[in-house]
């Protein structure tokens, strides 16, 4: 089997593989380039960029704007002005004034999930960015293009389906992701029946993307086999030297066995996939770490109820601190047995896929 390019309207990625933005500060500028360079789509976590700027917890919506525009302006410079995406969190504070900015430097993908992105088409309107919104069901693929159909006459430019397989945060039930209550290929097949009708209206090809728990080059054959225009990718890529994660955290990785990955609920109202590690070990028993200093990220966040900060788990875990961070990750980082590089890795998944 061969690799098929992936055409996003005018965009066109070589290999059908785009990078899964992993936050706070895990994909920057040098994952996402590095992607980029191998013929992907490298795409940058744009949740809290500025946690290493100096006025970070004193004017968090500047630093964030200051930081973001610099790992976009830096990965289009270290991918020789290839294309380079960010994903946003819907359910972030400042969503609007962070896409604005980001398509005012000129980025070429937005990808939108952890909410449903209603107002994202007319924050992109005139530009060139193209725009994908994140879901778990045809049901929802289905509300998400008849708002955007009704409300500002567009269809997404693809589709990105987030399977229970994912790390971080996920758009399924508890019981559902312990039980396994989900069928990924069927969910393939229903939703390019529901978003056809936009694909004829607006004379488009809508691509397909899907995500969680894509690991190797059989993984990938088997969703482009069913139906899927490409897939994306995370957890894959952290054990390398080009994440932006500091070693302990992709060391986390490495070290990481089947039965250390643990089903979480978050601050943000949603399960999410991480590694156990001492601080999942003290909010098991009710032991809520201290909140230093909120920084209002989150529109669903209380500072009086919440178990923990999770912009503090997941600072400390990205800077190193892997005792105190949240290390979000996917059902198969077990899988990761070593440091590859990223082209390393490219190479494996393209042997693999064209010996199936």
């Amino acid at each position: 089997m061969k690799l098929p390019e992936l055409k996003i309207g005018d965009l066109t990625i070589k290999y059908p593989i785009i990078l899964g933005a992993m936050g706070v500060g895990v994909t920057r500028s040098g994952l996402a380039s590095a992607i980029t360079n191998q013929g992907g789509l490298g795409v940058i976590s744009g949740v809290n960029l500025g946690f290493k700027e100096p006025d970070f917890l004193s004017n968090r919506l500047e630093a964030n704007l200051r930081a973001m525009r610099r790992e976009i302006q830096k990965a289009k410079a270290l991918s020789g002005g290839g294309h380079i995406g960010i994903n946003f969190m819907v359910a972030m504070n400042s969503y609007a004034e962070h896409v604005k900015e980001a398509v005012k430097e000129g980025i070429d993908f937005i990808v939108s999930g952890a909410g449903i992105p209603t107002e994202l088409p007319g924050l992109v309107k005139g530009s060139t960015t193209k725009i994908a919104p994140i879901v778990s069901s045809s049901k929802a693929a289905a509300l998400i293009a008849k708002l955007w159909d009704r409300n500002y006459a567009v269809a997404p430019d693809a589709i990105v389906l987030e399977g229970i397989e994912a790390g971080g945060h996920l758009g399924f039930s508890k019981e559902d992701i312990l039980e396994k209550k989900y069928d990924v290929l069927a969910t393939i097949e229903q939703i390019k029946k529901v978003i056809l009708p936009y694909e004829e209206k607006y004379n488009k090809k809508i691509p397909l993307i899907v995500a969680g728990g894509i690991f190797d080059g059989k993984d990938i054959a088997k969703v482009i086999a069913a139906g899927a225009d490409g897939v994306q990718m995370a957890t894959r890529f952290v054990a390398t030297p080009e994440c932006d994660a500091e070693d302990s955290f992709k060391r986390a990785y490495i070290a990481a066995k089947e039965e250390d990955v643990k089903i979480i609920i978050s601050p943000v109202g949603m399960p999410g996939r991480a590694i156990q590690n001492p601080l999942l070990n003290k909010l098991d028993v009710g032991d809520k770490p201290p909140i230093k200093v909120c920084v209002n990220c989150l529109k669903t966040c209380d500072v009086r109820t919440t178990p923990y900060c999770i912009s503090q788990a997941l600072v400390h875990a990205v800077e190193g601190n892997v005792e105190d961070g949240l290390i979000f990750a996917g059902s198969n980082v077990y899988k990761v047995k070593g440091m590859q590089t990223v082209p390393e890795i490219f190479e494996e998944l393209i042997a693999e896929v064209e010996a199936i």
